[in-house]
């Protein structure tokens, strides 16, 4: 993987010197924090810094952390004030007031969303709205439901096994299980049918209340901090 490198300063120098010299179109980076320890990012970005790369993306884990809590933004916001390059932060964006905050408070030039993304689709232009000051509009449950057709319906692939089907999707459920909450994510994990997929998600899924589709214990927390929203 990609992520080993970062246990090989010098050869990551060698790829930044090489590509800076080959590419002409704009070159942009995107890294850990380190490989086993955050300590490890000073010297990263001495060499992000030394070679003119156009724009770096840092999502603020560890290789060795994957992603678990502790998302260091202090660090990004170290690297926006050391930088010449554009910065964009990336790790665990889950809301739109949290994106806000993490905008404002890291001076990033943007953002990088993965997994929020997969949990929740609306979350760009619910960032946008609070960005304008404006109300940001919550999905329905029926629009979730919706959204988890349209997935289905685009990774089906023809002549797959049922049960493989099924597989992959909790796949993508493990995600957005995090933003329905209750008894949903045991339940999804556990079906192995097309009819027991669909049960499980109407069951929870089939109404019109409004839903934040935050992760559960998502509290926002002073971006100084090396700790996890």
């Amino acid at each position: 993987a990609a992520g080993g490198l970062l246990r090989e300063p010098q050869k990551i120098e060698a790829i930044l010197g090489a590509l800076r010299e080959a590419v002409t179109i704009p070159f942009t980076v995107k890294t850990r924090i380190g490989f086993e320890s955050a300590a490890e990012f000073d010297a990263l970005l001495a060499l992000f810094g030394k070679h003119p790369i156009d724009l770096l993306t840092i999502h603020a884990r560890t290789v060795a952390q994957m992603y678990r809590p502790g998302v260091r933004y202090d660090l990004i916001t170290q690297a926006v004030r050391e930088l010449k390059c554009p910065v964009l932060a990336n790790g665990n964006v889950f809301s739109a007031v949290q994106a806000k905050q993490l905008l404002a408070e890291t001076k990033v030039r943007g953002l990088m969303i993965g997994r929020g993304a997969i949990r929740n689709p609306w979350l760009f232009d619910q960032i946008r709205c609070e960005l304008r000051g404006e109300p940001v509009k919550l999905p329905m449950g029926r629009e979730v439901l919706a959204y988890i057709h349209e997935l289905w319906d685009n990774e089906i692939t023809p002549g797959v096994k049922e049960s493989a089907q099924v597989q992959r999707m909790k796949k993508f459920m493990n995600f957005i299980g995090e933003g329905i909450g209750g008894q949903f994510l045991h339940d999804i994990r556990r079906v192995t049918t097309t009819a027991d997929f669909w049960r499980v998600c109407e069951q929870f899924l089939d109404h019109d209340e409004p839903m934040t589709l935050e992760p559960p214990g998502a509290v926002q927390t002073p971006l100084d901090l090396p700790k996890e929203f």
